[in-house]
């Protein structure tokens, strides 16, 4: 078992940016508790991969441990389970869980991006192809946007995959915002396919020179994610309530970042932009004419 210093505990106190609004005021009351548990699940797990100093064994042994506190948590287990150790996560998530039914499958699919952030890390390994890359993003980021759809009762299969569309840009919106933080952590998400297709070598990357070819390599990334959110916004005018309006202001706030990228001529293995409060009410502007 890791020691507590090494890897981030219970009560250990992180800060996080957040692009995104989380279970907002906009959501509907009976949903905030629910897409809470979710986001402190996904939280906790991701600071459990990414956070602390320990070494990747222990961390994929932790995330072994909060696997079963899932199940545990999925089967109805009391508290002498795993789920004891994150009382904050399981508690919560349990009840969301039985009350909701929500398709633990796609919780597990979250644990096992988790995973393979670890292990890409350990092993220095990066993405041979984007297709390799969107099956990343297909386990770390559509699961949440499929279980707040599961909450607000929407099925259709269209759905599903404009929720899918939306997701995978706000992940790659946050490869691309980070790169300047992620590559010295040893994490990097600019595929080998990408990097060949615009004359940009691993070399580049990993010692953050902003080239032109490098910029390039980055506005191309960029412009994918801009087309992906743009694909899946008609999901918006399918979300019932409160909940469209807080869709509305989550794609905002993708391509209000992809704004910044952009003004930043794409420079973010130097920068990485941050929304600031001046930022919201122009993504409000546009939230009320998509």
């Amino acid at each position: 078992m890791p020691a507590p210093s090494t890897v981030p505990s219970a009560h250990q106190p992180i800060d996080h940016y957040e692009n995104f609004p989380v279970a907002s005021w906009l959501c509907p009351k009976p949903l905030r508790a629910p897409i809470t548990a979710i986001y402190h699940f996904a939280r906790t797990a991701d600071d459990i991969a990414d956070e602390g100093e320990a070494t990747p064994a222990q961390r994929l042994a932790e995330l072994q441990a909060y696997r079963q506190a899932l199940d545990a948590a999925a089967s109805g287990a009391g508290p002498a389970s795993a789920s004891h150790r994150w009382p904050h996560v399981f508690g919560p998530l349990q009840h969301a869980i039985a009350t909701h039914h929500l398709p633990v499958q796609l919780l597990h699919d979250l644990l096992d991006a988790f995973v393979q952030d670890i292990e890409k890390t350990r092993d220095h390994a990066g993405y041979a192809t984007e297709a390799e890359l969107l099956d990343y993003c297909r386990r770390s980021a559509n699961p949440v946007g499929r279980l707040l759809l599961h909450l607000y009762g929407v099925t259709s299969e269209q759905a599903l995959l404009e929720s899918d569309a939306i997701c995978t840009a706000l992940q790659l919106i946050n490869f691309w915002q980070d790169l300047s933080v992620d590559i010295p952590r040893g994490r990097y998400y600019l595929s080998d396919e990408m990097r060949a297709l615009h004359g940009v070598d691993q070399a580049t990357v990993l010692a953050r020179e902003q080239t032109e070819d490098a910029t390039k390599l980055i506005a191309a990334c960029a412009y994918s994610a801009r087309a992906s959110m743009q694909k899946g916004s008609e999901l918006v005018h399918h979300i019932p309530g409160r909940a469209g309006w807080e869709l509305r202001l989550v794609v905002q706030g993708g391509l209000r970042i992809l704004d910044k990228i952009e003004a930043l001529h794409y420079a973010t293995l130097l920068q990485r932009p941050t929304l600031q409060w001046w930022d919201f009410p122009v993504m409000l502007w546009r939230a009320i004419w998509m």
